[in-house]
């Protein structure tokens, strides 16, 4: 009986580690058969697409993120390489040793000048910090081809050598066969160099145990190095011969962020850390994305059909308990939490003024804009308050429940489709639009949101950027559903009496929706719900043993942004008067998660500086692109990249954060003026702060308790 049992559990190890690629491939068999040849071709793919989920889980295995910059690293090389051979005429090889060159110097460069100064930091923080390290290279391989005098296309590279070969019904060629022999042969150089080498070895035990490894003389910070540059020539090889069979691969568009979609459904499926089962899983789902393609009527299916993959692997994954699930839990440290004016210092007459005036001062400001702005202008700032909610849903997820979501755009089109269709078509109320599309951002929240909140780790990024992908080429697209509104959104008078049909009226309209939506997060930060989020955001392990429960509290607050960003989403369809599904393109996800990054989402004030900045970035970038000719969109993801990277390393707390030592600063001053004593203003050693028994001058205000 022993021995069967050890039978069985020697059998079920292998089914536990390679079972869910395994279904991929009999889901394809089943559901999506295809020729031979088809079927060597999704290999082909797969193999493709296994060299950067291995990159993938070679990070997520050393440094516990997910990094969403694997595909960019290898895109300067690549671009490099390429464009070597094509434009300089330099020689086949040549040009790939210049790819493997540059390869190693940016996986080198992106570890030392980034990855390293967060070594120490939250894990959450440095998957943002590959998030801004994403746009960053993304921009650069854009900016490239203008070297030559070219625009960024789809380059075609291929091999110095003809080869011809059939497989019913496809014809392959050079590319394709030296796919088929190169990338097992870098995988088989991977698994030699992770297990036979000194260095390999020790880049392992480091992965397991950092700590530890320290303890025993091995150099993480230097071996940290060596996994960058591995994972950046995984990259490279994988982007460069998949150049040779689709072409040079084009930063930041969809194609781009559908093939980060493949390896990141590869690293759930392959449970994350176990390299074999990432690479058996990226290579069944090049399979079945290829049957997808040739059995689906459009190729825009797959993303939904791979989003719903992900989700289900994650509904069968059980919630871990090791040590090495606790590590992946992370907390939005960085986002410091507003200090409140202590009551004595408030009560002063010059602080009570200031306080007083400036807020009626900036409220007039507010209240009088549109006066001032001509008719477009009005317009642009009507939509600093539309991403301004957007904002805040991010607030509450990201900055309270230290939780990422790159779909929040998803969620904003979802809100707009069915804002325009409510009014236009049942002939709602604005109101009543707002709140069902509202509604509708909830429920798709907690749909999306519950497969990976159940888990521990920041998985939810994941999920919310396949919804956004799935949302942008299906769901929202007219060639599927013939619901989405296509004609011009009229703006009807709400509750028929207050129109709003000009810029000046739109504008007060979202003002007032923003100032609700405002007064709605200030209530819930200060509530039970507020502070309880906090709690299970510093620590969670403390807070379950106050009897919170953090899948529910994270479902609340999912759906909560959910609701936010979908009642934006309607503001945004009447305040473009038309719904345009490419305003709601993955592309805007990464940009609105750096917007609030930078804001600083450590306060409300924070994430609306953060809207103000993306809209008045939008402007100077389009200035820029008339001034130099270079796309807008290139000079916006620059800004926005390089915004969020020097707003982490030196500045977490944001430009809200900037503003509020600002005020602190401007507050010890006046406290040291009146000859005041108040602890948390006091930048001296414990030792020189008077005691609660010192005399106070005489004519300053007593202290309340709290401050003492």
């Amino acid at each position: 009986m022993s021995t069967g049992g050890l039978g069985n559990a020697a059998l079920g190890e292998p089914m536990r580690r390679f079972g869910p690629g395994l279904a991929v491939l009999v889901a394809q068999l089943l559901i999506f058969p295809v020729p031979s040849g088809v079927f060597v071709r999704g290999i082909i793919v797969g193999l493709l697409s296994a060299l950067a989920a291995l990159g993938l889980a070679l990070i997520y295995r050393a440094n516990r993120i997910i990094n969403f910059a694997q595909t960019d690293l290898g895109s300067i090389p690549t671009t490099i390489g390429v464009y070597l051979i094509a434009f300089s005429g330099l020689n086949y090889w040549l040009g790939l040793g210049a790819g493997l060159v540059t390869a190693v110097a940016v996986g080198a460069i992106v570890e030392l000048a980034v990855i390293r100064r967060f070594f120490a930091a939250p894990r959450l923080i440095l998957t943002v910090a590959t998030i801004g390290l994403a746009t960053l290279l993304g921009a650069c391989s854009l900016l490239l081809p203008r070297l030559w005098g070219e625009r960024p296309s789809a380059q075609a590279l291929d091999m110095p050598w003809d080869v011809r070969f059939t497989i019913d019904p496809l014809i392959f060629g050079a590319d394709e066969l030296a796919a088929l022999i190169v990338a097992p042969l870098v995988m088989i150089a991977l698994a030699v160099f992770l297990r036979r080498t000194d260095v390999g070895v020790a880049v392992r035990a480091s992965a397991e145990r950092a700590d530890r490894a320290a303890l025993l003389g091995i150099p993480v910070k230097r071996l940290q190095t060596v996994v960058w540059i591995v994972a950046t020539l995984l990259a490279f090889s994988g982007a460069w011969l998949r150049a040779g069979v689709v072409g040079l691969p084009i930063g930041g568009s969809v194609s781009t962020f559908g093939f980060l979609l493949r390896i990141l459904a590869a690293l759930v499926i392959g449970g994350m850390i176990d390299l074999p089962a990432v690479a058996l899983a990226a290579i069944a789902l090049g399979v079945f994305e290829t049957g997808i393609d040739w059995n689906a009527s459009s190729p825009l299916l797959t993303d939904p059909i791979v989003g719903a993959v992900i989700v289900i692997a994650l509904l069968l994954r059980r919630r871990g308990g090791s040590r090495t699930d606790l590590e992946s839990v992370s907390t939005w440290q960085a986002a410091e939490e507003v200090r409140p004016i202590p009551e004595v210092v408030a009560r002063l007459p010059e602080v009570r003024a200031v306080r007083w005036g400036g807020g009626l001062l900036l409220g007039a400001v507010i209240l009088w804009l549109p006066t001032w702005l001509s008719p477009s202008d009005s317009l642009l700032a009507s939509s600093v308050g539309i991403y301004g909610i957007v904002a805040l849903s991010l607030l509450v997820l990201t900055g309270w429940a230290g939780q990422v979501s790159l779909g929040q755009m998803g969620f904003v089109g979802l809100g707009a489709a069915i804002g325009g269709v409510a009014t236009s078509q049942w002939g709602l109320d604005l109101s009543l639009a707002l709140l069902v599309s509202g509604l509708a951002g909830a429920v798709a929240a907690v749909v999306v949101g519950l497969p990976a909140l159940r888990l521990q780790g920041l998985l939810l990024s994941v999920t919310t950027f396949a919804f956004a992908l799935a949302m942008y080429s299906y769901f929202l697209n007219r060639q599927f559903f013939d619901w989405i509104p296509t004609g011009r959104i009229e703006r009807e008078p709400i509750f028929g009496r207050i129109d709003y049909d000009s810029p000046t009226g739109v504008y007060y309209v979202i003002l007032v929706v923003v100032v609700l939506a405002i007064l709605a997060v200030v209530g819930m930060r200060s509530s039970r719900f507020g502070r309880a989020l906090i709690a299970l955001r510093e620590n969670e392990a403390g807070a379950q043993a106050f009897a919170l429960r953090p899948l529910r509290l994270r479902i609340a607050a999912f759906s909560i942004s959910g609701f936010l960003a979908a009642v934006a989403g309607g503001l945004f369809v009447h305040h473009q008067q038309a719904f345009g599904p490419d305003t709601y393109a993955p592309f805007g996800g990464f940009l609105v998660f750096t917007m609030v990054v930078i804001g600083g989402l450590g306060s409300t004030l924070g994430v609306l500086l953060g809207a103000a900045y993306l809209e008045v970035n939008y402007r100077f970038a389009q200035n820029l692109a008339e001034a130099t000719g270079i796309e807008a969109d290139i000079w916006r993801l620059f800004s926005n990249s390089l915004g969020v990277l020097l707003v982490l390393m030196i500045l977490p707390s944001g430009l809200g954060g900037l503003v509020y030592r600002a005020r602190d600063g401007l507050l010890r001053w006046t406290t040291r003026r009146r000859g005041l004593v108040v602890p948390s203003f006091v930048e001296s050693p414990v030792d020189e702060v008077p005691s609660v028994a010192d005399p106070l001058p005489d004519d300053a205000p007593g202290l309340v308790e709290a401050d003492r």
